[in-house]
């Protein structure tokens, strides 16, 4: 099974890239995509431009992939699922939930100069960051992508209920399975509290887990595809 694989805010698709190394040998093929705005040098990104270009990651799959989004990507996984509910094996959430129809897709941080730059490691200090070096987070910074305020400011819209047929898989790295429930079940996250085939993976990491822990990520992707495929 194809897994894509897409990142979150000031990230490219080479923060996969261990990721997919681990993936290797498990019968799965990983396709991690650089989002427009996100390594491609356009500023002028917006969030359509990223919708459509998973989505043309997903008609171009063999067969129907496993459609994997870190952080703010889990709201945009979920869009494209919306777009291609017939077409994705299931959608993976990896630290992240899906936004509701009109929300704010990732309005975080302020915008400087028509983006969202990295706000430095201040604002993720605690479970977020624990398990990172100094040097993994030192190269983070220097190589963080300002996110076009055409991405982060961007609405959330969801049109096609058959979304909510399509497996969900949420890998909760710096909060619990168990905190995960609490909010969906208190109706904190309205759009996984519909999903009809809602799974949850645990995983010993912070809120970068590709980084502080790629090959347990990958096996656990390996392990969700198979299971999908089932």
């Amino acid at each position: 099974m194809d897994i894509i694989l897409m990142s979150g805010l000031w990230l490219d698709a080479t923060v996969w890239d261990d990721v997919a190394r681990n993936l290797e040998g498990t019968g799965h093929r990983a396709v991690p995509l650089t989002l427009p705005g996100q390594g491609d040098g356009n500023a002028e990104a917006t969030l359509a431009d990223q919708i459509a270009a998973a989505a043309a990651a997903v008609d171009a799959a063999d067969g129907e992939p496993f459609l994997v989004g870190h952080s703010a990507s889990s709201a945009l996984a979920w869009l494209v699922a919306d777009a291609r509910p017939d077409q994705v094996a299931g959608v993976g959430m990896i630290g992240g939930i899906p936004g509701q129809d009109g929300s704010p897709y990732a309005d975080f941080f302020p915008i400087q100069d028509g983006t969202m730059p990295f706000p430095g490691w201040e604002p993720f200090a605690g479970p977020d960051s624990a398990d990172l070096d100094e040097a993994t987070k030192e190269h983070v910074a220097l190589n963080a992508i300002p996110v076009p305020a055409g991405v982060a400011q961007a609405r959330v819209e969801l049109t096609d209920p058959r979304r909510y047929d399509v497996p969900v898989v949420l890998f909760c790295p710096e909060f619990s399975v168990e905190q995960a429930e609490q909010w969906i079940g208190a109706g904190d996250v309205p759009e996984l509290a519909k999903a009809t085939d809602l799974r949850f993976v645990d995983i010993d990491s912070g809120h970068w887990p590709m980084l502080s822990a790629p090959a347990e990520l990958a096996r656990l992707l390996a392990r969700a595809a198979d299971d999908l495929a089932r």
